[in-house]
């Protein structure tokens, strides 16, 4: 009877579960249906003006003012890891975490000995992550999540610009989840500064290249048009990453709540059994009691 209990209690726990793992779904899948409306009107915006921007790099004279170019040598690096406050979305954060590492360890080996990379951890999971593995230098953000808007996110993106013009930093990587679909999630690497510049293959691949007119001037132009342009680009990766993270999440839980109920099926058929064999023992040793009598 006692096992009958026990079985009792563990269908009862992972029943409660199955509540809450189908709550979370449910949460996660109307918070999806937002993000993923804005980062649907955002991307062919940025992606454009990303292109633009990186065509225009080409028709800056070496004596401009560039402040956001790139530089003859890379000493400082700046790396952003973007993940989310809070769990429970499969291999979302710790997918961002690995990938870190893997740059520390590998690309920013060297810099990384000498202590000229630093970390912004955007999202409390990665900054935890991070700390457990003694990565040094890391700075966190876990405050944008409180408000995710536009003006919130290129507050940020102004620190990290202003950090990049006064030579804080010559290079600024980011690490995000670009959304694909609610079950599809690819882990990117973006370099948000220096502007890279545009492929030539990629143009000679559509056909043509693309010509600009500047009015009033290329200077004038970039000088308004570049920090505009990296500002939509990070609020686009936030904007991916965040949809991202619910898309993760409402699919860990969507296969959750699936393996509660097989689960409880196994364990109602684990109680059902035990139940007919405690039923089967009694009526034994009934029969036997019955048999002595009547010895």
């Amino acid at each position: 009877m006692a096992n009958l209990k026990e079985i009792r209690t563990r269908i009862a726990s992972v029943k409660s579960t199955q509540q809450v793992t189908g709550a979370m779904k449910l949460v996660s899948a109307a918070k999806l249906r937002k993000a993923q409306d804005a980062i649907i009107q955002i991307r062919p915006y940025a992606e454009k003006l990303q292109g633009v921007l990186a065509h225009i790099t080409q028709n800056v004279e070496p004596g401009m003012n560039q402040k956001y170019a790139r530089r003859q040598a890379v000493n400082r690096v700046l790396i952003i890891a973007i993940s989310s406050n809070r769990g429970l979305c499969g291999g979302f954060n710790i997918n961002v975490v690995k990938k870190t590492v893997e740059l520390l360890n590998t690309t920013y080996a060297d810099h990384y000995r000498r202590g000229m990379v630093d970390i912004l951890a955007i999202g409390k999971k990665a900054a935890d992550a991070l700390k457990a593995r003694n990565i040094r230098n890391i700075k966190v953000n876990t405050e944008i999540y409180d408000n995710l808007t536009f003006s919130s996110v290129t507050a940020v993106a102004t620190q990290i610009m202003e950090q990049y013009a006064d030579g804080t930093y010559d290079q600024v990587e980011m690490i995000y989840n670009q959304f694909k679909n609610a079950a599809v999630q690819k882990l990117v690497v973006e370099q948000f500064l220096p502007v890279v510049e545009s492929d030539s293959s990629v143009s000679a691949h559509q056909g043509m290249k693309p010509v600009y007119f500047f009015e009033p001037s290329v200077d004038e132009i970039v000088n308004v048009m570049f920090p505009k342009a990296l500002k939509v680009q990070f609020y686009k990766a936030m904007t991916d990453s965040f949809a991202s993270e619910h898309g993760a999440r409402m699919t860990a839980m969507h296969k959750a709540t699936d393996n509660a109920a097989e689960l409880i099926k196994t364990l109602n058929l684990t109680y059902n059994k035990a139940r007919q064999a405690s039923i089967t023992n009694e009526i034994l040793e009934i029969v036997s009691g019955a048999n002595a009598l009547n010895g």
